[in-house]
């Protein structure tokens, strides 16, 4: 698998990230030893990871992981902080305190002394952002991270950030994690090319369209998928009530038929190919998901192809970005 660097700095991850978003709470301890294990025998590196997802369990999971059965070095570890769970629900908390706080957590949790990429899960609407960028320059001074960005950040927020970043030492904002596919091409008016102006890499989650652009919800719903289950049934809702998304879906089944190889293929290879991009975050739930995935690395869309995908996909002028 190729490696890429991000942005400007000088991280490099695989072209294909794994994400821990279901571990503990689809994905079993075992599972996810094999998806780790499959992953970096197939040369993947960047492991995505979060203090919230599954309450900390998936970070548990992971660290017993790079204790036992995959070495800490063979992977580029990123985790993400700044939603946090308490008596009155979910709530964004960016604050200096809250972030290193659970950054401490996170490593404790991990079982290792630092990550590669740390990052700032979401906007706070309370905390200044120059505060919230001090909690990221201390991560990196103090050695707790190597690297910093920023995840579902809006462009004037995330170019202020790396601003002062750069001022700062010249630490700089190394990434930008949001969503990003076929389905969702938003972050292309004004969030890409601040990227490419100010030099952060393009880390994309959910790049199949939250699982839509595998072409499984083309005729019905299966049992077992995320659209089927009761806490993730809205995850998937605003693609499949979408009739833009529809057309995209059945673009992306047709060309594949040409190129002989699956949808999903066809919709990450042409996702691999945008500029800034640096690597692409697939959470499979099951090691076979992951094995089907790793496969879309090799094909290089014909040009004729990619430039109808981009034509059907074209987001239109004041398009709101789903964060």
């Amino acid at each position: 698998m190729d490696r890429r660097q991000v942005g400007a700095s000088g991280l490099q991850v695989s072209a294909l990230g794994l994400g821990t978003m279901t571990w503990g709470r689809d994905t079993d301890a075992v599972d996810a030893g094999e998806c780790l294990r499959t992953f970096v025998e197939a040369g993947g590196t960047l492991v995505d990871t979060a203090a919230a997802y599954a309450d900390g369990d998936a970070e548990r999971i992971l660290g017993a992981l790079l204790s036992d059965e995959v070495a800490r070095d063979d992977v580029v570890l990123c985790t993400k902080a700044g939603v946090r769970q308490g008596p009155g629900g979910t709530r964004r908390d960016a604050s200096r305190g809250g972030l290193l706080a659970e950054l401490d957590a996170s490593l404790a949790r991990l079982g290792t002394d630092h990550v590669d990429l740390f990052l700032v899960a979401c906007p706070d609407p309370v905390t200044p952002l120059e505060e919230t960028v001090s909690a990221l320059r201390l991560a990196v001074t103090s050695g707790r991270t190597r690297y910093v960005g920023l995840a579902n950040y809006p462009a004037w927020s995330a170019a202020r950030a790396a601003t002062l970043l750069e001022a700062a030492d010249g630490i700089g904002l190394a990434a930008l994690q949001l969503e990003y596919s076929l389905l969702e091409r938003g972050v292309e008016r004004e969030v890409v090319p601040a990227a490419q102006s100010l030099g952060p890499g393009l880390l994309a989650w959910s790049p199949l369209g939250r699982g839509v652009l595998t072409g499984k919800y083309r005729r019905a719903v299966p049992a077992g998928s995320r659209a089927a289950s009761d806490h993730l049934s809205g995850f998937v809702a605003p693609y499949l009530d979408d009739d833009g998304a529809t057309a995209v879906v059945e673009a992306v089944a047709t060309a594949a038929d040409g190129l002989g190889r699956a949808p999903l293929d066809v919709a990450l290879a042409w996702l691999l190919a945008r500029p800034t991009l640096a690597s692409a975050v697939v959470g499979a739930r099951t090691p076979a998901q992951l094995r089907g995935t790793l496969g879309a690395t090799d094909l290089e869309l014909p040009a004729e192809v990619h430039a109808a995908l981009d034509d059907v996909s074209a987001p239109a002028l004041g398009y709101p970005e789903r964060w």
